[in-house]
């Protein structure tokens, strides 16, 4: 069944959004704070995460940003903030849909419908080149059929360079998509992951584009 993480400070509201979900068969758990949502999300795993924007100690703009550093978990953001500064924000942080209050309840429901089917028709099974097979939804990697422990960081880059064998992806965009800011000239953060990635799956074929990036190519 779909989990879904809500995150809001008006109790009233959090009830509401519950007992719809619920109702329509959806296992829900609600989190009052911007704190207790992140606690809850890096403790358990989700299918989307509901977020309003103005709650205690973290505001829904943080917990986007801190869960969009460690996964692509749809977020849609459900707020009193109408204004098109806060949407583009909220977009810019790659959240998934933007919602503003007062909503309708049948209307938030087809929205939710539609960013989980968006999501499920986007699913891949696995990525494989060569020796490697990678599960990006149970978080599996195997090299020749042997299971590779990687941390987070490692198997983002690793699933990106799957995702488009041959081509060459620049450190700056590498950078900008795992970690959601520019490089500012600084790469070695990211060479470091790179060179502790190739000891891991121990197979030649990360190659470095030399004053560009990385391309995952098997060597002539």
């Amino acid at each position: 069944m779909t989990h879904i993480l809500i995150a809001e400070d008006e109790y009233d509201i959090r009830e509401l959004l519950t007992e719809l979900l619920n109702s329509n068969g959806y296992v829900v758990t609600s989190a009052a704070n911007g704190m207790e949502a992140l606690q809850l999300y890096r403790s358990s795993s989700f299918d989307l995460i509901i977020l309003d924007i103005m709650m205690p100690f973290f505001d829904g703009f943080e917990v986007a940003r801190n869960i969009r550093k460690e996964s692509q978990t749809p977020i849609i953001f459900l707020t009193a903030l109408q204004d098109e500064e806060n949407q583009v924000k909220g977009f810019d942080l790659g959240i998934d849909d933007y919602i503003a209050k007062p909503f309708s309840l049948r209307i938030l429901l087809r929205r939710i419908e539609a960013v989980i089917r968006r999501i499920q028709s986007n699913e891949v099974e696995s990525l494989s080149f060569r020796e490697i097979t990678l599960f990006p939804s149970s978080y599996n990697v195997f090299i020749s059929g042997n299971p590779t422990t990687l941390t987070l960081k490692e198997f983002q880059i690793l699933h990106l360079l799957l995702e488009y064998p041959g081509r060459v992806l620049e450190r700056e965009q590498l950078i900008q998509q795992l970690w959601g800011f520019d490089a500012l000239g600084d790469t070695r953060f990211l060479d470091t992951h790179i060179k502790n990635l190739r000891k891991k799956i121990n197979v030649p074929y990360i190659q470095t584009v030399k004053g560009v990036g990385y391309k995952l190519e098997a060597p002539n």
